[in-house]
C-alpha cells in the first residue's frame, strides 16, 4: 500500500464552512505538521475560472480537498436544479482544472452517495455507477458530481494525475445545516422536531411513507476515513465511504424525537416521494484500509442536538 506522506504538506480545503470542510479544518488544524489553507466565498468565488487560476497560481497548495459544492435535500434539489447543475459542474471543473495546471500532488474530490443510479445492487459498489438512471429527485447534483469524478479519472489516465474521488454516504453532525426547506434530513428532523416541542405540538407530518433506508456517518468519522484515504488510496475507482448500519427514516425519526424530547405523534405524508428505496454502500475497500467508525448513530444524534442547541446562528431555531 502505498502511502502519501501528508507531513510537511500545505492542504487547500473548498468548503471549508460547511459540514464536511469544517469538520475537516478542525482535524487538520490539529497537525502542527501541515499548513491548512481556505478561502471564504466573498474572496474566492469557485464558479469563477479565473478567480480559482488566480489563487491557485498564488499560493500553489500541495494538496486540495474538494468539499464545496452546492447541497440541499429533495425540495431544493427539484426546484433549482440549473443552479445544482451549473454551480457543482463549474466548481469541480476549475477546481480539478487548476490542479492539474499547478502540479497539485494529490485532489480528493468528494462526491455523494446521491449519484447512486436508481437502479443499482445493494450494497452499492464503485463498479456500478452510471449502470443506470439516477433518482430523478437529485439528477442534476448528481450529474454534475459524476462529471466531476470522471474528470479525476480521465486526468489520472492521460496524465497521471494522483486524484482520487470518494463517495462519502449521509453525513450528519457538529456544523450542521439548519434549514425547513433546504436541510438534509437529519438537520430537518431535529429542527422540526425542537420547534414542535417548543411549542407543543402533538403531531408532526414527515415527508414520504418513512420506509426507505439510509445510511449515516457522523461527519467526524467521515473526515478521519477521508484523511485515511488522501494517504494510503490512490486509484481511478471511487472509494466509498460508508458505516455500513441502516436505519429506515421512521426509526431515524423515533430515535431524534426520543433525543429531543418530543412526545407527538409522527405522521408520513405518503402523497410525497420517497427517493431511492435504499441506499446503502459497499465498504470493503474502506474496511481493507482500516478503518473502523467510532460514533454510534444514537451518539452521533445527541452530539448533534447539543450542538443545534447551543448555536446561535440557526434563523429557524425557536
Amino acid at each position: 500500500m502505498v502511502h502519501f506522506d501528508l507531513s510537511g504538506r500545505s492542504v487547500f480545503v473548498t468548503g471549508h464552512k460547511g459540514l464536511l470542510g469544517s469538520a475537516l479544518c478542525r482535524q487538520l488544524q490539529g497537525r502542527r505538521d501541515v499548513l491548512l489553507w481556505t478561502a471564504d466565498r466573498a474572496d474566492l468565488d469557485l464558479c469563477d475560472k479565473v478567480a480559482v487560476d488566480d489563487w491557485m497560481a498564488q499560493h500553489r497548495p500541495d494538496v486540495v480537498i474538494h468539499a464545496a459544492g452546492r447541497v440541499g435535500g429533495i425540495a431544493p434539489n427539484e426546484k433549482y436544479p440549473v443552479e445544482f447543475l451549473n454551480d457543482n459542474l463549474m466548481m469541480a471543473q476549475n477546481v480539478i482544472n487548476s490542479a492539474y495546471v499547478q502540479n497539485v500532488h494529490k485532489l480528493v474530490f468528494l462526491s455523494s452517495s446521491c449519484v447512486s443510479p436508481k437502479a443499482a445492487p445493494q450494497p452499492l459498489k464503485p463498479e456500478d455507477l452510471l449502470s443506470s438512471a439516477f433518482e430523478p429527485t437529485n439528477e442534476a447534483y448528481a450529474l454534475a458530481k459524476t462529471v466531476g469524478m470522471r474528470l479525476c479519472g480521465y486526468y489520472r489516465k492521460e496524465y497521471g494525475a494522483d486524484f482520487i474521488s470518494l463517495l462519502p454516504c449521509n453525513l450528519y453532525g457538529v456544523g450542521d445545516r439548519y434549514d425547513a426547506f433546504a436541510s438534509h434530513v437529519i438537520p430537518a428532523l431535529i429542527l422540526k422536531m425542537h420547534n414542535a416541542q417548543t411549542f407543543g405540538q402533538d403531531q408532526i407530518k414527515l415527508w414520504g411513507t418513512g420506509q426507505p433506508l439510509r445510511e449515516f456517518m457522523y461527519v467526524d468519522d467521515a473526515t478521519r476515513a477521508i484523511l485515511l484515504a488522501l494517504e494510503y488510496y490512490s486509484d481511478a475507482l471511487p472509494l466509498n465511504i460508508g458505516s455500513g448500519a441502516e436505519v429506515s427514516i421512521a426509526n431515524l425519526a423515533q430515535q431524534i424525537a426520543q433525543v429531543v424530547g418530543y412526545k407527538g405523534r409522527i405522521i408520513f405524508d405518503e402523497s410525497q416521494g420517497d427517493g431511492v428505496t435504499r441506499k446503502v454502500m459497499d465498504k470493503s475497500m474502506l474496511d481493507y484500509l482500516g478503518f473502523t467508525p467510532k460514533v454510534d448513530l444514537e451518539s452521533g444524534l445527541r452530539l448533534s442536538y447539543a450542538d443545534f442547541v447551543a448555536r446561535d446562528d440557526i434563523e429557524q431555531k425557536i
